[in-house]
Parts: structure tokens; C-alpha cells; sequence
């Protein structure tokens, strides 16, 4: 009977001793979350929306987790509250004019409150409200970019049909890569172009040897020349 009694009590000696651990571990892991063992400053940030944020969320600055958010208070219909514990070590960094945002832990973690970095040299006050930068809902940019696919979805319909009567022969693209006399009277206008243009070069060869148009062609031929060697010497003389 009394090993049965003292085995009880070793279990329950026990039971107690790993209920009591996990409670001390608990508390200190709330604790931390909570910068319930560091010291600690208040700052305060107003929102028209808060995008799902929550009491406890971290709260970041220059990509570093450096508080929690304490509170958050419905002010009026248009207003709400963020209280925030900053650890007192970052408080040197944190100035009067830094603005505060919402942001995420990837695409869709969860929120958080980031402090921007400031130039001042004016540091933020105990309690003090700093500037907000209103969040861009998810939902927001999920609409837009559905609109966006639909848009892209409309413009590659209308360029299937193109295609489509391009490759059929309709329209004046299609009539002209599909039917053969209009591709035939194409090649045949640009063969007369080119015998046009070498019929003008021989024209303008002939004019050149003509005694009425010799002394002109001549004259331009020697300002030519005459420009060539000017630049020359200009050359040698600046070496």
C-alpha cells in the first residue's frame, strides 16, 4: 500500500512539475511576443483601414522586428487607433517625421505595421502620433487584376479574328498575301520603280557630259575638291 501511495505521489510530483514548466515557458514566450521583459516606448498611428491587422502583430523598421502592436481602437466611422510597443534600443532611430504603413509578410502573410526611416535629426516622442500611409486593399488589386486578364483576354480574341481573315483573304491585308495577281502586280510595280530610278541615274549620267550642263557639274565637282583639301590642311596644321 505505501509503494502504491509513494508512486502516486512521484506522478503527481511530476504532473505538477511539467505543468508548472510549461506554464513558466508559456509566459515567457507571450512575454517576448509581448516585449513584456524588454523596456519599451508607446507611439500611436491613425487608419482609415487597417487591412486585417491585429493586436500583437509585429511591428518592423528598416526590415527588423522591433515591437508589437498593442492596441487597436475604433476612433469614429472613419478613424482607427494603432498603439504600438517599440523597444527603447530603436528609439534613437525613430523619428518625429516617420511615416507608418501597413504591409504583409509575403503575398499573404500576415500583417504588420512598418515605421519608414527618416533624415531628422527630431526624435519621435513618447505617445506620439506619427503620419500614416493608407494600405492598398488586396481586394483592390485583385479587381484590377482581373480587369487587366479580361482586357489582354478581348485584345487576343480580336487578334484571332485578324488572323483569321488575313489567312482567309478578307480585308485588304488578307487579299493582298492571298491572292496571287495582286502580289504578282506588287513585284511588278516595284520592278518598274527600280528600272525608273536607274533610268534617272543614266539621265543625270548623260546630263553630266552635256556641254550645257558640263560647266555646272564642274563647278561643283572643283568646290568638292576644293572643300577636301581645305579640310586637310586644317587637319595637318592642328597635329
Amino acid at each position: 500500500m505505501e509503494t502504491h501511495t509513494q508512486k502516486f505521489k512521484i506522478r503527481l510530483g511530476l504532473f505538477v512539475a511539467g505543468g508548472l514548466t510549461l506554464f513558466v515557458l508559456a509566459v515567457f514566450i507571450i512575454g517576448k511576443q509581448k516585449n513584456l521583459f524588454d523596456p519599451v516606448f508607446k507611439l500611436t498611428s491613425t487608419f482609415h483601414n487597417v487591412a486585417g491587422l491585429q493586436i500583437g502583430n509585429n511591428v518592423r523598421f528598416s526590415g527588423i522586428t522591433v515591437g508589437t502592436v498593442d492596441n487597436i481602437v475604433i476612433i469614429n466611422d472613419s478613424t482607427v487607433r494603432i498603439d504600438m510597443l517599440i523597444k527603447k534600443d530603436v528609439w534613437r532611430f525613430i523619428k518625429s517625421d516617420s511615416r507608418v504603413s501597413i504591409g504583409s509578410e509575403g503575398i499573404i502573410g500576415a500583417k504588420l505595421i512598418v515605421i519608414s526611416q527618416s533624415s531628422s535629426d527630431v526624435l519621435a516622442k513618447e505617445n506620439q502620433r506619427l503620419e500614416s500611409s493608407e494600405p492598398v486593399e488586396t481586394d483592390a488589386i485583385m479587381k484590377s487584376l482581373q480587369v487587366t486578364a479580361g482586357n489582354a483576354e478581348v485584345i487576343t480574341q480580336q487578334l484571332a479574328e485578324i488572323m483569321t481573315k488575313i489567312n482567309s483573304g478578307k480585308g485588304t491585308l488578307g487579299r493582298l498575301i492571298q491572292d496571287q495577281t495582286l502580289a504578282e502586280n506588287l513585284n511588278k510595280t516595284i520592278v518598274n520603280l527600280k528600272k525608273g530610278s536607274k533610268s534617272l541615274d543614266e539621265n543625270m549620267t548623260a546630263a553630266k557630259h552635256n556641254f550645257l550642263f558640263k560647266g555646272y557639274f564642274d563647278r561643283k565637282a572643283k568646290k568638292a575638291a576644293q572643300k577636301k583639301e581645305d579640310a586637310k590642311k586644317a587637319a595637318e596644321k592642328n597635329k
